[in-house]
């Protein structure tokens, strides 16, 4: 059965995502993100500038075959183009579907309210789908902020 876990209150989810990222790669976890093309685009470049130095490899659609393969890091739009990964993080409205496909999801949400909407409603598919799923709330978890 797959863990699934909400990170809530992410105040730039995708900028929360790019670090995460960085922090799974340094660990050497395979991660693939799930988010609509647009999204895909402006990670991609926060990839790139999330550690002063670091160089967080990663694959996005349309890479070559060997590409996609070997990378530890992979963002796409489509569920198919990331078979064998561990991890995924998933920045689409809607759950995850088969998400025991996956050791572990992660849901990050965001302060707005129709994020957080969402986000609710794929909180009560994957109770639906027999999934107790965890909560993180970034807020308590960051003595800052």
């Amino acid at each position: 059965m797959a863990e699934v876990a909400f990170h809530f209150n992410a105040p730039d989810r995708l900028a929360y995502t790019a670090r995460l990222l960085r922090k799974a790669y340094l660990k050497g976890v395979r991660v693939a993100v799930l988010a609509p093309r647009p999204a895909i685009d402006e990670l991609d470049r926060l990839v790139w500038l999330v550690g002063q130095g670091d160089f967080v490899p990663h694959a996005r659609p349309g890479d070559p075959p060997a590409v996609l393969q070997h990378s530890p890091i992979r963002l796409t739009d489509s569920l198919p183009e990331v078979q064998g990964m561990p991890v995924l993080v998933n920045l689409h409205d809607e759950p995850v579907p088969e998400p025991a496909r996956f050791e572990r999801v992660i849901e990050v949400v965001g302060l707005d309210e129709a994020d957080r909407a969402a986000a609710r409603q794929r909180w009560r598919a994957y109770v639906a789908a027999g999934i107790e799923p965890q909560r993180h709330d970034l807020k308590q978890a960051d003595p800052q902020g």
